[in-house]
């Protein structure tokens, strides 16, 4: 069974078989303990009016009387007391019964063959002599042995053929259905397995019936959307392959080409200085770079990451204002600190990386004479806000900026020059000490980013 489909059918097949076993096996187990002695009673009785009837009745031929008699439905042997006996009616298919029986019965005893048969509900039907009752009859001066039973075949045969066709009507129709809608069942499950080929072959624009209701319906929507998960993430690998590889291959030309045209004594020694100034700077950019990348791969795996300690955030954020004191400086920007007493419990020196990078950013992208300003506030978390007089940015641009490589700024000038991850960097700091960061802003007004943190 290579297929799930031929699993399903036979499965349900071989269910039916067993069901339909059971429930005989059942019903003879209920003949056997309910049924049993009370059709051995019944056709006592009748074999009781069989014989009363004939002692009430005169002058009339016991041969012929019997044969009457079987004529209604009964198969009947008759026995003397010689041992020679007669049938009338259908006859049996096993016809064996022990001397001792017959003697037993003619000496005015009786036989309960029927209660002593031991078969299931087959017994019932059974077409043997031994499973009659016996009773003695006395015709004239002779007595004789009367073994009498239902006959079955004439009084209930249609009935009989009925629930035969009936049941085997109901068992083949059940197979045929089972054939025929185990295929809607399979169907969805060979749609999902090719969809799984084709995200295999790095293709996820798959097409999956996901209106139904039931379970298929839930596992069809999952895998739509787990496809365009896997899309978007193959999407955002691409990008973030190109990212890199845009940022490593810029400043990596510059340095080839100015180091280049060092070594070939093409340019002045003033021109060769410039150059190799710019080549320091290209190779810091590498380097940051370098050193945010893998702050971002060790931040996704956040694995023993994080070290809590208590510490004065307002310190931290003023420590982090004297850091970057040459840079608002050199733009002549106002710095309006903020900034009340707090101790929060978070990674110091994560933490300080959010607060570096939004005052760094202020700076790139506010105007010289401009104004940062910092505050925090404490209820029921704590919120720190970077303000400043910049450039702003656009509404359309506002959903992109916490994305990795994503730049607001075109331009790229080299004075705004960075690798755009920064912000990337801040949102996944904040996220994991479970906080947000969020961001407003208006072009050409400036931009204000918000950053909360739970409150120790």
């Amino acid at each position: 069974m290579k297929t799930l489909y031929l699993r399903i059918v036979v499965t349900f097949v071989l269910i039916s078989l067993v069901s339909s076993l059971f429930a005989l096996w059942i019903a003879g187990f209920y003949y056997q303990s309910q049924l049993k002695d009370e059709n051995e009673r019944k056709v006592t009785r009748i074999g009781e009016e069989i014989r009363a009837l004939y002692g009430q009745t005169s002058g009339l031929d016991f041969d012929v009387y019997l044969k009457h008699i079987a004529n209604m439905g009964f198969q009947i042997y008759a026995v003397n007391e010689r041992l020679e006996g007669a049938y009338y009616g259908r006859p049996f298919k096993h016809e064996k019964l022990e001397p001792e029986q017959i003697r037993n019965v003619l000496a005015g005893g009786t036989y309960d063959g029927i209660r002593k048969e031991r078969g299931l509900l087959l017994g019932f039907f059974e077409n043997s002599l031994r499973n009659s009752v016996g009773l003695p009859i006395q015709v004239g001066e002779q007595s004789y042995a009367l073994f009498i039973r239902p006959d079955l075949e004439q009084q209930i045969g249609e009935i009989r053929l009925f629930m035969a066709v009936l049941m085997g009507v109901a068992f083949m129709s059940s197979v045929a259905l089972i054939v025929i809608f185990s295929r809607s069942i399979v169907r969805p499950v060979k749609h999902l397995t090719r969809a799984t080929h084709q995200i295999v072959g790095g293709h996820y624009d798959v097409a999956l019936n996901v209106s139904r209701r039931d379970e298929i319906g839930n596992l069809a929507r999952d895998f739509t959307a787990m496809a365009q998960s896997l899309k978007q993430l193959d999407e955002m690998r691409q990008e973030f392959v190109a990212n890199v590889s845009h940022e490593i291959q810029s400043p990596l030309t510059s340095i080839q080409g100015f180091a280049q045209t060092i070594l070939d004594r093409e340019a002045t020694p003033e021109e060769a200085e410039r150059y190799l100034t710019i080549i320091v700077k290209e190779s810091n950019r590498l380097s940051s770079l370098s050193k945010q990348l893998l702050t971002l791969a060790a931040l996704d795996k956040e694995a023993g990451l994080i070290r809590k300690t208590s510490f004065r955030l307002d310190e931290q954020i003023r420590q982090a204002l004297i850091v970057t004191e040459w840079q608002w400086s050199e733009k002549r920007l106002n710095v309006e600190p903020e900034l009340a007493e707090i101790v929060v419990s978070a990674d110091p020196q994560l933490l300080y990386q959010v607060w570096f990078n939004l005052i760094v950013n202020a700076i790139k992208f506010s105007r010289p004479g401009g104004t940062i300003r910092i505050e925090t506030a404490v209820e029921r978390e704590v919120a720190v806000t970077v303000t400043d007089t910049g450039i702003g940015i656009g509404e359309e641009e506002l959903p992109h900026i916490f994305e990795r490589f994503y730049k607001a700024d075109k331009s790229r000038t080299p004075a705004r020059s960075g690798s755009g991850l920064g912000l990337a960097i801040v949102r996944r700091i904040v996220e994991l000490h479970g906080g947000s960061v969020s961001v407003s802003s208006n072009p050409g007004e400036g931009s204000a980013f918000t950053v909360r943190l739970p409150y120790r």
